[in-house]
């Protein structure tokens, strides 16, 4: 992975919202088939919402998840800082995995995500150290967190969750998003970026969006994508699902 100043896309994420997850599986396959470099940055929901009442406008468990996100990202940030910036790619991988491709655990709770019998294991499969969970509760590394919150807000405006993707930096298109509930298709995966980077790029577009949303097909969200399928083919608005 180039370093980050030479990366083709800068993608912020934070590991526990699942829709920056299914977004980050499809960079992944344009990023194989366009021989792209991405550089994994940081976006806390957490942060973001510093000031909302979480009892007032969130479900009960959100600000426990957000929390243990938060948590996470500063293992990340001392990984990146120790291990180099690839490392984060990997462990955002795992973490991934870990949360939303693995079969529902009902000890699983948003909060035990920030905990280290969560994070150790999954340190491990990345190949990395136990010890970089100490950082859960170092936050000194908040520092590292908020700038690059702040780094991504400032190319989108404030009203956006996860994940951002700026592409071509530090000139090219930034965007929220896209939101996506399915993975495309290998061969789809490719147009689709085109699609949402031609569209993102004309100066004048500001949103898209509909409010419609079926609940994303991943596994650590019960859905069984054996069922469903994991991909989509996509024909120009026509869809059939693998099965």
């Amino acid at each position: 992975m180039a370093e980050a100043g030479n990366a083709d896309i800068h993608f912020y994420f934070d590991p526990v919202c699942p829709f920056a997850w299914m977004t980050s599986r499809w960079v992944r396959l344009v990023q194989a088939q366009r021989e792209y470099t991405v550089d994994w940055r940081f976006i806390s929901l957490r942060l973001v919402n510093a000031a909302v009442d979480y009892d007032a406008q969130f479900p009960a468990d959100y600000e426990a998840g957000h929390t243990a996100g938060l948590r996470l990202l500063r293992v990340a940030a001392r990984t990146r800082a120790e291990h180099g910036r690839t490392a984060v790619g990997t462990l955002y991988a795992a973490l991934g995995r870990r949360i939303f491709d693995s079969l529902p655990d009902p000890e699983d709770t948003g909060a035990r995500r920030g905990t280290p019998a969560f994070i150790e294991p999954v340190l491990a499969e990345a190949g990395l150290p136990a010890e970089l969970a100490d950082a859960l509760d170092d936050l000194s590394w908040d520092a590292v967190v908020q700038a690059e919150t702040d780094e991504a807000l400032s190319l989108t405006g404030k009203d956006v969750g996860t994940p951002i993707i700026h592409f071509q930096p530090p000139t090219g298109v930034a965007f929220f998003g896209p939101v996506i509930s399915r993975l495309p298709a290998e061969d789809d995966a490719v147009r689709l970026w085109d699609h949402v980077v031609g569209l993102a790029g004309f100066p004048g577009f500001a949103e898209l969006k509909r409010s419609l949303r079926e609940l994303p097909q991943l596994r650590g969200l019960g859905v069984d994508v054996g069922e469903v399928g994991a991909q989509e083919d996509w024909h120009g608005g026509s869809r059939r699902q693998k099965r």
